[in-house]
């Protein structure tokens, strides 16, 4: 025997307004939230704000004294956008659930978010692209030469 409607629609209602206030606090905790990571050679730490913007820069340990533009460069890109994918990745696990179906409410399927459609295909990839343990050099530094020239 089904449930009646006016008790079907009073958990959906329920459900409604606590997924409101979750919403809400999420909200809340994200506008706060901010992410940093080092470039692989350690000479400089970004930090990624709420909306993935480049909120800081770091130039650890003097590091940057001893290298050309390029690479220098390429460490800030590099940093910035590993905080930047680790923002994203924080707003995808803190909004997740509420794209997940109700298990109160079986009306409510739930949709599925394209995440790399809206962040982009870095975010879906692991943290260590494909290759954990095994040091490898960034891709970036294989369009530089010795010198750091292109």
């Amino acid at each position: 025997m089904t449930e009646p409607l006016e008790k079907r629609l009073e958990k959906a209602m329920a459900e409604l307004q606590a997924a409101q206030e979750a919403v809400a606090r999420t909200e809340r905790e994200l506008r706060t939230a901010s992410f940093a990571a080092l470039s692989s050679d350690r000479a400089v730490r970004a930090t990624a704000g709420p909306q993935g913007e480049l909120s800081g820069i770091e130039f650890l340990e003097n590091k940057y004294r001893d290298m050309s533009p390029q690479e220098l460069a390429a460490s800030v890109l590099e940093a910035a956008n590993a905080a930047r994918v680790k923002m994203n990745r924080h707003v995808m696990k803190a909004m997740a659930p509420f794209a997940e179906p109700s298990s109160d409410v079986p009306e409510l399927k739930g949709f599925e978010l394209d995440w790399e459609r809206i962040f982009g295909p870095e975010v879906l990839r692991e943290d260590d692209g494909s290759a954990r343990g095994g040091q490898t050099a960034p891709a970036w530094r294989d369009a530089l030469g010795a010198e750091g020239e292109d």
